[in-house]
């Protein structure tokens, strides 16, 4: 049998020190607590994206279904809730002074304010303009 040759080692090469390995320990926790404020950051961005979407989808449905056609739109009030999200339509005139008295026109605009409101406070407000048949003479 060869006898090998034995390397002599002294104490610093013979692996890592208690201070190396708390410095690396350090590092990964540092590492790993970013990597959570990431993911929880994430999270709640996509918490507010999916809470907005829901909004502006439950404006979308009301803007379709709870306006009434032409024929039976009317100034005044409306208001319902729909999935927990409570909705409101106001229907005004546009205003600016436009109307010409005494004029016979076939349509009127009116101004259709709607405001949606979610369970936990957000709202979001659209408008849009719908014609009117005017007042027959």
């Amino acid at each position: 049998m060869s006898q090998q040759a034995r390397v002599p080692t002294s104490r610093s090469d013979a692996g890592f020190t208690i201070l190396e390995v708390l410095i690396a320990l350090a590092v990964v926790a540092i590492a790993i607590v970013a990597i959570g404020y990431v993911m929880s950051t994430n999270v709640r961005g996509v918490r507010a994206l999916e809470n907005h979407v829901a909004l502006v989808q439950t404006a979308q449905t009301v803007l379709t279904t709870a306006i009434p056609p032409r024929k039976e739109l009317a100034p005044g009030r409306l208001a319902g809730q729909i999935r927990d999200y409570g909705w409101q339509v106001d229907i005004g005139p546009v205003g600016g002074g436009w109307m010409i008295d005494n004029a016979d026109v076939a349509w009127i605009p009116e101004l259709v304010k709607i405001r949606v409101r979610s369970p936990s406070g957000a709202a979001i407000d659209l408008e849009t303009v719908r014609l009117m048949r005017g007042q027959k003479r």
